[in-house]
């Protein structure tokens, strides 16, 4: 599917070049313009406007295409990860207990002891957790993927002209605010690249005109970024202080008084408060306020360690075989990536992702500009953070798109100002570049017009829609009164990447509780403690999902279906 959909946008920009260059021969044009009309360069002149503007753009085209693309459901492992801690929160706890039947319920991504909770860091859990006291957890993404767009374009117009601003923020609101799984799964990305974009927009702010509430917004991104993706926002955070703090040592600075005034102090208020509540939060959950859940999870069941530097772990004695085979397999990644041609090949696999996720071929044309963009005073620092940036993601173990997350402020500055130079192209004293920076634009229309459109299914980029099976078991178990139990027993030749068990923050009082199946001596504590429940059976791994229902026992009865 990605293949076929990359070459069809490879061929509608070949279509675009070849027009383009064939019109303005036809028709040449000396006389340079631009290549936005006049009513959107007035719009784009009303900063604040701009910025509202894209972000009800991301709100109002969602919610109109929800027929269409729907309400995602969970299917990935982090994502309920991330739902447990909405759960937990908008409950008002910060983690739950840990419960009497704990290793019956152990899964991926969460802690069992010393607490019960997600590992990651909280912020995408209360993104979640406001959603859900709206009325359902992707509310929440909703409204953080479109402040993100918001902020994007906010952040260009510390950068760029107005117009182009907009552009940049409209045109990720086409590519990554409405159609990504940033915006249809449960997984993240949003919430990071929000802090990036208000980190990055503040620094030209503050050089230009230095004021409380850009350090303020500065500050708002570093706590975001730091409980969103620490590392990735430190890669980040860390080459814009030195700038800073070389900038406030140069002849040109504002006095001392001032910057102390205005931007030392409010930053480092802001840090302080943003690391006591985190220690607080690490507190509650793992007893240590300087312990992140991140790192006992990754103690309890890791082998492979974060980062290729650090040497692995030892192997942890697992209850589940499922799980042993997962970090096993992690601990194959990482081992393969020790080896030079397993690095090279992780390198090339980070550039396809990024490339796939946030260039493709409609984006390749402006690309092209690179070494004018390159050459300009102006994108010094935005060239040496994506270069610092990059190094940093070489690193880690793994990789996935949204770990680029907390830069997307900084992919989507260079591309804009690529298409900026692009706009200036000519031959002959013919100005071609500004056709094809809006044919650039026409094509980003198309494509999301194609996403959801009933054209041949090679065009289409389907929404996350989840996980249907585990969707279609609970219908079925919920159409029999009462509150349920479904054990969970995989097959031999389970892909551990589907995991079923997963449960809500307060596991006695939900309507159904997922467990894994550990035989018929040790599944007998889980039955007597739920024996108020309709029992279930799940075979996922045989054909059709497999559901019995048993009687409390856990024998079969004779009516094995729903």
């Amino acid at each position: 599917m990605i293949w076929a959909s990359l070459v069809i946008e490879f061929a509608m920009v070949f279509v675009l070049v070849t027009l383009t260059l064939v019109r303005c021969r036809a028709k040449p044009s000396p006389r340079r313009s631009s290549p936005f009309p006049r009513w959107y360069r007035r719009l784009a002149r009303r900063k604040l406007l701009s910025v509202l503007a894209t972000g009800l753009f991301v709100l109002s085209v969602r919610v109109a295409l929800q027929p269409i693309l729907g309400i995602p459901e969970p299917r990935v492992t982090d994502e309920f990860s991330y739902l447990l801690a909405a759960d937990t929160f908008a409950h008002g706890r910060l983690t739950n207990p840990t419960h009497p039947m704990w290793i019956h319920f152990e899964s991926f991504h969460i802690l069992e002891h010393p607490t019960y909770m997600s590992m990651y860091p909280p912020a995408q859990g209360l993104i979640l957790a406001a959603g859900q006291i709206l009325g359902h957890p992707w509310l929440g993404i909703l409204l953080v993927t479109a402040l993100m767009c918001a902020a994007l374009c906010w952040m260009l117009q510390g950068w760029l002209p107005p117009e182009w601003a907009l552009t940049g923020g409209l045109l990720a609101a086409l590519g990554l605010g409405i159609f990504s799984y940033w915006m249809n799964s449960y997984w993240g990305g949003s919430a990071a690249a929000l802090g990036g974009a208000l980190v990055l927009g503040a620094v030209p702010r503050i050089q230009r005109r230095l004021k409380t509430k850009d350090a303020l917004l500065m500050a708002g991104g570093l706590a975001i970024l730091a409980n969103t993706r620490p590392y990735e926002g430190l890669a980040l955070s860390l080459p814009i202080a030195a700038a800073l703090f070389f900038w406030m040592l140069g002849k040109r600075s504002p006095p001392l008084s001032a910057m102390l005034r205005s931007l030392v102090l409010p930053v480092f208020l802001v840090l302080v408060a943003t690391a006591v509540l985190m220690g607080y939060y690490n507190h509650q959950v793992t007893g240590n306020a300087f312990t992140m859940p991140y790192q006992v999870n990754l103690k309890t069941y890791g082998r492979a360690p974060l980062f290729l530097w650090e040497k692995p772990l030892p192997e942890p004695a697992y209850n589940h075989p499922d799980m042993r085979t997962l970090y096993g397999h992690y601990f194959q990644i990482f081992q393969r990536e020790h080896t030079v041609a397993g690095f090279w090949n992780r390198t090339i696999e980070m550039i396809f992702l990024f490339w796939v996720f946030f260039v493709r071929p409609v984006f390749s044309v402006p690309l092209f500009a690179f070494p004018f963009t390159r050459r300009d005073s102006r994108m010094r620092l935005p060239l040496i953070l994506a270069a610092i940036f990059t190094l940093a993601l070489l690193t880690e173990t793994w990789i996935q798109v949204h770990y680029f997350a907390p830069a997307l402020a900084l992919i989507m500055l260079l591309i804009v100002q690529c298409m900026r130079h692009m706009s200036h192209w000519r031959w002959r004293q013919v100005h071609f570049g500004e056709a094809l920076v809006r044919g650039t634009i026409v094509l980003c229309l198309i494509n999301a017009v194609l996403r959801v459109t009933p054209t041949p299914a090679a065009w289409r980029i389907p929404a996350n829609r989840g996980w249907v099976n585990r969707s279609s078991v609970v219908h079925k178990v919920e159409s029999v009164p009462g509150a349920h139990l479904i054990i969970v027993h995989y097959g031999e030749q389970h892909n551990v990447d589907s995991e079923w068990v997963y449960n809500s923050a307060n596991i006695d009082r939900a309507p159904i509780v997922w467990a894994r199946d550990m035989g018929p001596s040790r599944n007998k504590e889980l039955l007597e403690y739920f024996k108020a429940r309709n029992i279930w059976m799940l075979r996922p791994d045989q054909p059709g999902q497999a559901l019995d229902r048993l009687d409390p026992s856990g024998s079969m009865p004779a009516q094995a279906q729903p």
